[in-house]
């Protein structure tokens, strides 16, 4: 299975102050071939779910700078959902580095994979029996070294998590 993963795309509206931030195109062949999409918050452009979930289906969770038109799509503040027989959670904002992974845990204890977004900075860490996964922004890298987004690849009960630049 073909988990694309996404998280702060700013993709703005056209009322917004920020400069339109749109996908790059290396991203859409990742996308159209997915067997489900991530989107771990700040999409603030529902219009970009719709395109999403026109490849896919679209899990998506609030980030801080969506509004509640990302909302009435559909984004809840917390999801948890079951891909390939794993447990999956996703979060925006998975707070400070320090004792994330106990913090998550507890958070999510049935949890094989939790995936989050906020800081821009990837973050692929398997250990321990949980893979924490940032996949960074494709549109923002803000202090990260490139623009990026993920691959969860899920087979037999197993999970790899893949992060590359777009």
């Amino acid at each position: 299975m073909k988990v694309v993963t996404l998280a702060d795309t700013h993709t703005a509206r056209a009322a917004s102050a920020r400069p339109s931030r749109p996908l790059p195109p290396g991203a859409w062949p990742y996308i159209e071939s997915a067997d489900h999409i991530l989107h771990a918050g700040d999409v603030t452009d529902p219009d970009l779910l719709t395109e999403l979930a026109a490849c896919a289906p679209v899990t998506v969770v609030m980030g801080n700078c969506d509004g509640a038109e990302v909302r009435d799509w559909g984004a809840t503040d917390v999801a948890e959902v079951t891909l390939g027989g794993l447990r999956v959670a996703m979060l925006h904002d998975a707070g400070p580095a320090r004792g994330r992974r106990e913090r998550l845990r507890r958070r999510f204890p049935d949890a094989r994979v939790v995936v989050f977004g906020h800081s821009h900075i990837p973050v692929n860490e398997d250990r321990s029996g949980l893979l924490l996964f940032n996949p960074g922004s494709p549109t923002w890298k803000r202090t990260a070294p490139f623009e990026s987004m993920g691959i969860l690849w899920i087979e037999d009960g197993e999970v790899e998590g893949e992060i590359f630049p777009v």
